[in-house]
Formats: structure tokens, sequence, C-alpha cells
């Protein structure tokens, strides 16, 4: 007779880690419902002080103990999730961008305009640095807070060209700067706390916030203020139980750059509020055109002792994969934050930290080499404006001061529109599904942001890139009629 397998299902204080299962009897069985009349016991070697047999080591089940076995089995295993993740939503710009991914490597000729991340290598000198460290074996775990070498620059960093005073034992070096933000947002909210953040916003802040269990309280903002804060609104806004402000500047998703007068009006406001605290995201300080000028908030008077500000090398420098950031700020908040760190995930890659000294070393702002970068970025930007103003219904914020690599467009007057082929373009979301459809171009719908009037453009790709995507774009657009406006 053929043998079947014996399964067990859940034996609680038994470990088979020692060996295999031992079979006395003629045949083994697929459960306590069919149990071979030949099988008298079956013994495996275990861990638990409770022996059944007199050989030590070794628990033996009788046919009746198996039999009990059997209604293990029929148990179903609980799949319920936190009520915290199943508040997340998930990231649209990362499904996008891997579904256009998908599309690219199965045959289709998708110009991918989702992601933010830039188009250029990582300059030579920092990636000449992450070679060396493997190496010379920097190749071991590091300090939780990141080598001292790092912070030590990160720090000189932030006194030349932010203007802000910080010793070693005041940064943490994470991940990446998005491990930074949600690090800081755990230590500092408790439940029902709220977390003001201006829309639109990157996708994640407030995903953020439900996973401390906090309360996002969205902040809208109008294009035609460049997707800027009113001061008013915002004091407005704020109540006891307000807890943190998120600023970031230049914007994800709009590129608009908070002028020094008007963050000088925000800090005013937040110095009135005892409980509230301000985040401020400077990942993009680095892009931006002229006239254009960055401000650190925690630079302005009273704000340092309240402000966590959160960088990081993956946009200046090119360095997406390297995964690494930082976040600076009074010891009490950084050492919190550490303490998550230290249970999660641990300090950031040992050569990862080695490129981010070269980085740091190539000169102010990221020397000739992100100069370079930049300047590419706004002769993108520019060619990208000036064709989209000639499309008639699409409104673009222009602000004095921008930066970062996006532009964040109104097409809301096409909605109600109907696509031959395709439907009503009934918002962002449909319009972007249009536009992978018809145009093969992938693009990000507004909704993700906090404003459904309007789509995120990524113009980290090539000029020449980028004038295909135009010109699908608006041959794609060209056949839909706006509505819901006269021109």
């Amino acid at each position: 007779m053929a043998a079947t397998p014996l399964r067990f299902t859940s034996v609680v204080g038994i470990s088979t880690s020692t060996g295999g299962i031992r079979v006395d009897g003629a045949a083994s069985c697929g459960g306590a419902s069919n149990i071979n009349p030949g099988i008298r016991s079956v013994s495996f070697p275990y861990s638990s002080r409770y022996s059944e047999d007199s050989r030590p080591g070794l628990l033996t089940l009788t046919r009746a103990s198996m039999a009990s076995l059997s209604s293990v089995e029929k148990l179903e295993v609980d799949v319920t999730l936190s009520p915290q993740v199943n508040a997340v939503k998930p990231s649209k710009t990362v499904a996008i961008t891997d579904l256009a991914t998908a599309l690219f490597q199965a045959g289709v000729p998708v110009i991918r305009l989702a992601a933010g991340e830039p188009d250029f290598d990582t300059p030579k000198e920092i990636a000449k640095a992450g070679i060396k460290a493997i190496r010379e074996g920097h190749t071991r775990y590091t300090p939780n807070a990141g080598t001292m070498e790092l912070r030590t620059a990160i720090c000189h960093k932030l006194k030349e060209e932010n203007g802000l005073s910080y010793t070693p034992d005041q940064i943490l070096v994470s991940n990446g700067a998005k491990q930074s933000i949600v690090q800081a947002v755990l230590a500092v909210c408790a439940p029902g706390d709220e977390v003001i953040i201006p829309a639109p916003y990157w996708v994640s802040y407030p995903e953020m916030a439900r996973l401390a269990d906090a309360t996002p309280v969205i902040l809208p903002t109008l294009i035609s203020d460049n997707f800027l804060i009113d001061p008013k609104l915002l004091e407005s806004k704020l109540t006891k139980k307000s807890r943190l402000l998120i600023l970031c500047s230049p914007s994800n998703p709009t590129g608009s750059i908070y002028p020094r007068e008007l963050v000088e009006d925000i800090a005013k406001i937040v110095a009135k509020h005892p409980r509230l605290l301000v985040l401020s995201d400077e990942i993009y300080e680095h892009i931006i055109y002229a006239p254009a000028t960055h401000t650190s908030f925690a630079s302005l008077p009273g704000m340092w002792e309240r402000t966590l500000t959160v960088n990081g090398f993956s946009k200046a420098f090119a360095m997406t994969g390297w995964r690494l950031g930082y976040l600076a700020g009074p010891k009490h908040f950084v050492a919190a934050c550490g303490k998550i760190q230290s249970q999660t995930t641990s300090g950031a890659s040992s050569i990862s930290q080695k490129a981010g000294v070269a980085a740091l070393g190539l000169g102010y702002a990221g020397g000739e080499a992100v100069a370079k970068m930049v300047k590419a970025f706004k002769e993108r930007r520019d060619y990208l404006v000036q064709n989209f103003r000639k499309l008639e219904g699409v409104k673009i914020s222009e602000p004095q001061a921008c930066g970062a690599f996006y532009l964040f467009l109104d097409f809301s007057t096409y909605y109600g529109s109907k696509a031959e082929g395709f439907g009503i373009i009934d918002g962002s979301e449909s319009l972007c599904k249009y536009l992978l459809d018809e145009a093969q171009v992938a693009l990000v719908p507004g909704d993700a942001f906090g404003d459904d009037a309007c789509i995120r453009i990524s113009y980290a790709e090539s000029l020449d890139t980028l004038k295909e995507a135009m010109e699908r774009i608006r041959k794609a657009i060209v056949s839909l009629k706006p509505v819901g406006a006269a021109f």
C-alpha cells in the first residue's frame, strides 16, 4: 500500500527543527480520518520537556492523539489586519510607475513620466566612493544613527548652506528621506492628534499620519495662489489637537517654493501654538530655478526648537537607489526616531553612507555636478510650459519661485468629455488612463495628491523623450473638447 504523508497543521510546544518524523508501523497516513490500522504511533524529535516516550528527545503520538489533531486542520486562519494598515491607501505613484514599467518591459512603447526619479546617473565621484567602500571592506553594520563621518558632514552642510547649527547627536541617518519622515510622524504623534497637510501634497503624508493613528487635516490651496498656503486659512484650522504641520518646499507635486515672507508669516502663527511642531521636507532644496531661493524653516526665529528638518540624497544627487536620507532636529525628538529605527531597519547601508560623504564633498549645493542637472531640468520645464500653454483649456501654475521637476496642470475643463473608444473622462484618474491607452504616456492623477482637477507630469526624462511625450499628449487631447468653461 502506497504511503501518504502525515500532516500536522499546528502542534503547540513541539519543535521539529532537530530532525525528521519517525513512523512506527506499516504505513503513514494523510490524517486521523483514515489512519491506517497498521500505524501504532508516530514519533519525532522535539524541544519540549514533556516526553510521553521513554526514549529521550522523542514525542510519541498514539492513534487517539493523532485523531485529535484532525480538528486542528479544520480551523481557518485569521487574516484580519491592523486598523491602521487597513486605513492606509496604496501609493498611486508607485502603482502607476510599476504598471508603466511592466508595459514597457512587455514591449509597449510607454513613456514613463510618473516617477519622481532623476534620469541622470549618480555623479561619478559619488559612485567611485561607493565602489571604494566595497573594495576597502566598509561592508558591515554602522551605528544606528549613521557613521560619525557622515553625520559630521551633514552638520557642516546644514551650517554652511542653511544657517542651521546641529551636533552629530542631533542627526539621524536613515534608509531614505521617506523613512525619516514616517519615523518623525510616528515619534511625535499620539492617537487623535491632527497632522496639518497642505494640498496638493506628496501622496505619503496623509497615509503616514494614519499609520500613527493621527488624523490628517487637509489644507486646500489654489492654483491662482501657486498652490501656496493662505496663512489665514492655516490659522483657522489649528486646534488643541494640532500636533504637526508638514511643509514641502520646493513642493512635490507642484514645484512651488515658499518665499521667505510667507514662511515668516507661517512661523508667527506656529509660535502661538505650543504643541505644534513643523516637519520641513527639504529633499528638493537644490533643484530650484533662479531667481528662487530656499529658506529652511528651522532657520526662522523661534522655530529651531520645534522643527524637524528632513533631507536626503535621492533627488539632487540622483541617488534614488542608494536609499539615504536624514533627519535633523532637537535631540529629544531625534533620539525618539532613533529608537524606532533601531527596532525596525537599523542603520542605513554602510556603502551608501560613504557615497553620501562624497556627495556632500562636491561643493556648495552639490557643486558643478548638481548645477548641470538643474540646468537641464530648467530647460525641460521651460519647454513643457511653453507647449502646454498652447493647449486649449489647460491651466498652469507659474510661480516666480519654483523648483523640483514636476508640473501640476489643471485639465479639469476636459472632464465630462467623451473619448471615442474610451468613454467619459470624469476626473484625473480616467484622464490618466485615457492618456496611457491613447498616447502611451504614464502620468499621475491629481486625486492622489489631493487635487482631482490636476495631473502631475515628471520632467525627469531627456528633452527628446519629453518632446515625443508632448506630441503624443497633444494629439490625444485635441481629439477631446473642453467643457465647463468658455475660451
